[in-house]
C-alpha cells in the first residue's frame, strides 16, 4: 500500500514518498523516511519489505561512497542506476533476493537530470514521471495532464500535491503524509511535506 512518486524537469528531479510503515493490517509508525540521500547529487527512494529496503539502500549507498573514495568523484545518476539494477538482478537469481521497488534520481552537470524506475524484478527504465504502489494508479492521468518538458519546480510540486490529494480521496488506505525532496545543480534539498492538513486550503482553492 506504500506509494512513491517521481517527476523530472529540465534541470531537477523531485520525489515524494508516503511516511507510513505498516505490517499486514497494522500501522507501525507514521514518520518513516523512504527518500534517502546517497550522494551529493543522488537520491534513492524505496518501498517493499522493510528489512530489504533498508539493507539494499544502505548497500548501494556504501558502495557508491566507496567508488568516490577510490576514484575521487561521484558516479553519475545514470551509472548509479545501472549499478543498482545490476545488483538487484544478481540478488534476484540467488536465495536472498531483495523485494524492493525504487527510484534512482539525480542530477549531473553533463548528463542533466535522471529519473530511473526500477522494480523488484530488476527491470529499469528512464522516465519523465512515474510511481510505485497502489497510490500511483491514481496519478498517471494527472502526470499526463500537467507534465511538460519545461516544467518548473513550483509546478512539479503542485502536480505532486494534486497526486496526493487524489490518493487521499480515492485510496482505501489512509496515507496522511508525504515527504518531498528535490535534487538539482545545487544538490539535494528537503521540501515541505505534503499532508492532509497542508492540503486543506489547497483543496478549498482548487
Amino acid at each position: 500500500m506504500e506509494t512513491l512518486l517521481g517527476i523530472k524537469g529540465p534541470d531537477f528531479v523531485m520525489l515524494a514518498a508516503d511516511t507510513t510503515h505498516a505490517n499486514s493490517v497494522i500501522v507501525m509508525k507514521e514518520d518513516e523516511n523512504k527518500i534517502h540521500k546517497v550522494a551529493d547529487n543522488l537520491l534513492i527512494s524505496t518501498v517493499g519489505e522493510s528489512g530489504d529496503t533498508e539493507q539494499f539502500t544502505e548497500f548501494i549507498a556504501k558502495n557508491i561512497a566507496l567508488y568516490k573514495m577510490r576514484n575521487g568523484y561521484d558516479l553519475s545518476p545514470r551509472s548509479a542506476a545501472h549499478f543498482t539494477r545490476k545488483n538487484l538482478a544478481e540478488s534476484l537469481r540467488s536465495r536472498t533476493r531483495y523485494q524492493v521497488f525504487m527510484f534512482v534520481a539525480g542530477y549531473d552537470p553533463v548528463e542533466g537530470p535522471e529519473l530511473t524506475f526500477i522494480d523488484y524484478l530488476a527491470s529499469a527504465q528512464s522516465l519523465n514521471y512515474a510511481g510505485h504502489g497502489y497510490g500511483s494508479m491514481f496519478c498517471s492521468s494527472i502526470f499526463d495532464r500537467y507534465w511538460h518538458p519545461n516544467i518548473s519546480q513550483e509546478e512539479a510540486y503542485d502536480v505532486l500535491k494534486k497526486c496526493v490529494l487524489e490518493i487521499q480521496k480515492r485510496l482505501i488506505v489512509n496515507l496522511k503524509n508525504f515527504n518531498v525532496a528535490v535534487v538539482d545543480s545545487s544538490g539535494v534539498r528537503q521540501l515541505d511535506p505534503i499532508s492532509a492538513k497542508s492540503l486543506t486550503n489547497y483543496r478549498a482553492a482548487s
